[in-house]
């Protein structure tokens, strides 16, 4: 068994006041095998509504739980909010997560028994393998969702069911070793393609739970997105090398 003492889980916000708190109720209520500890680290890419009041207010509400908050001066996007929350994380591995309800924080125990068994050093939750509830949403995102984890599958040599899945566990010394410099949902397949590139490096993957969100109920990512996904994939996976 691997010796594990603290999770950092880096948490990107932007404009998300109506659920931030109730994802923190989950992150302060879940038990990590082997107990764990939990640190978090809540990055507000500049909201323009109450979400880093709430975030405030709810550090000021459970002193103990082991919450920092981190304050961008402008909108940089996600990725750049990623980016400051890998940098600030002290835990002996990173785990990434929404700040809305997709994601269920009560499976982290799933994404952490390989590396806890010594299997794993990255670990992935896929939303497409397993058994796990999976909302049925968008044709075309599904769509779209294969052919980028295809591509990127084809450039970094690896067999993933689901690269755009928001859980990635990394080991912190992999993650703050990488240089990454995508900012917005770029993250995803640069990140991918440059660990998947680390000497040695094991990769597993875990099915995980999706109860994904529409347009209306907030979701984010578009087409454009997308497209910048592909032109990620193509850089990182074949010209960056």
């Amino acid at each position: 068994m691997v010796e594990f003492k603290t999770l950092s889980i880096v948490v990107p916000m932007y404009n998300e006041h109506r659920s931030i708190h109730l994802i923190l109720d989950v992150l302060r209520e879940v038990d990590l095998i082997q107990g764990i500890r939990k640190e978090i680290i809540v990055v507000d890419d500049c909201s323009t509504d109450q979400s880093a009041a709430r975030v405030e207010a709810y550090a000021h509400q459970y002193p103990a739980l082991e919450l920092r908050l981190f304050k961008h001066q402008s909108n940089q996007g996600k990725g750049a909010a990623l980016h400051t929350g890998i940098r600030e994380a002290t835990g002996d591995y990173v785990i990434i997560q929404d700040a809305d309800l997709e994601y269920d924080p009560q499976e982290y125990n799933l994404l952490l028994t390989p590396v806890l068994r010594g299997f794993a050093d990255v670990v992935y939750g896929s939303r497409f393998m397993g058994g796990n509830p999976h909302r049925i949403l968008f044709f075309w995102h599904s769509i779209g969702n294969n052919l980028l984890t295809f591509l990127s599958n084809i450039c970094a040599d690896l067999n993933l069911t689901d690269m755009e899945t928001c859980y990635k566990l990394f080991r912190r010394d992999i993650i703050q070793g990488l240089q990454l410099e995508e900012k917005r949902f770029g993250f995803e397949p640069e990140v991918t393609a440059k660990v998947a590139r680390v000497p040695g490096v094991r990769i597993y993957e875990v099915g995980i739970s999706y109860y994904g969100r529409t347009y209306a109920e907030g979701k984010k990512i578009g087409w454009r997105d997308g497209v910048r996904a592909i032109y990620c994939i193509l850089k990182y996976g074949l010209l960056k090398r």
